[in-house]
């Protein structure tokens, strides 16, 4: 019998600088590799042609939430069992990978969510304090609100059961993206279990490209995406396992 068909999927933007280096590693793991260009405007969409994946193109900078969209709609498309997702910014290794692919044998979760909290390693970096700040911030008020067992909120590096994930109402283009897929996890019931992954900050400088980048402001925005997605909620089944 067969195994669970996994896609492995990467969002990107302006990501020339450690693209290439990045999916010639992850292609030591698997070939079936989808990656979204989030519109581009330096050399990325190039350097990707020289790889073996395949490509969906924004025209425009949509947003993270909507790359993610986009990748969880065409795992279910293409017949998927899971989607794998991490970064391209060399903060996700992707030695982690088959990490997540044991996981997934295990058959006891819909979301795997990579934590760079749940063991503290004496080789991880240090986040930008606000970030860290912030993100134990939401994960506690995620855990509060929605009856959850997270220690980090807003890792990207994930695996999600896809049938299960495809059925969630999301709709939220941003970075404040994890906010609403909590809220919708919770209220679908779907079992959630964390896999801690190294933390990696190889650029304390590194922006969100917008308003976000005042801590005040992500804080605002984080709360009341969480709120609006609370108000349409209707939870079936606690999440934590």
């Amino acid at each position: 019998m067969r195994g669970p068909r996994t896609l492995l999927g990467i969002p990107v933007f302006n990501e020339a600088a450690s693209v290439d280096a990045v999916l010639t590693e992850v292609l030591g793991y698997t070939s079936e590799v989808l990656v979204i260009d989030d519109g581009s405007t330096d050399a990325t969409p190039r350097l990707l042609a020289s790889h073996p994946v395949e490509v969906i193109r924004h025209a425009n900078n949509r947003g993270y939430g909507r790359s993610m969209q986009d990748m969880l709609r065409w795992a279910a498309v293409d017949g998927y069992d899971w989607l794998i997702t991490m970064d391209c910014d060399r903060q996700h290794e992707p030695a982690s990978i088959p990490a997540f692919t044991r996981a997934i044998l295990d058959d006891d979760a819909d979301v795997i969510s990579g934590s760079r909290y749940l063991a503290e390693c004496a080789d991880q970096d240090a986040p930008p304090p606000d970030r860290r700040e912030i993100n134990s911030e939401l994960t506690a008020l995620l855990n509060e609100r929605l009856n959850l067992c997270i220690t980090d909120a807003f890792c990207g590096f994930k695996a999600y059961r896809v049938q299960n994930c495809a059925e969630l109402r999301l709709d939220v283009d941003g970075y404040d993206f994890p906010m609403q897929f909590w809220a919708e996890a919770y209220c679908a019931g779907l079992r959630i279990r964390e896999l801690p992954v190294r933390l990696i900050y190889t650029d304390q400088s590194r922006s969100f490209g917008g308003p976000l980048d005042d801590p005040v402001h992500r804080r605002q925005v984080y709360h009341a995406t969480l709120e609006k997605a609370l108000q349409r909620c209707q939870p079936e089944a606690p999440c934590c396992g």
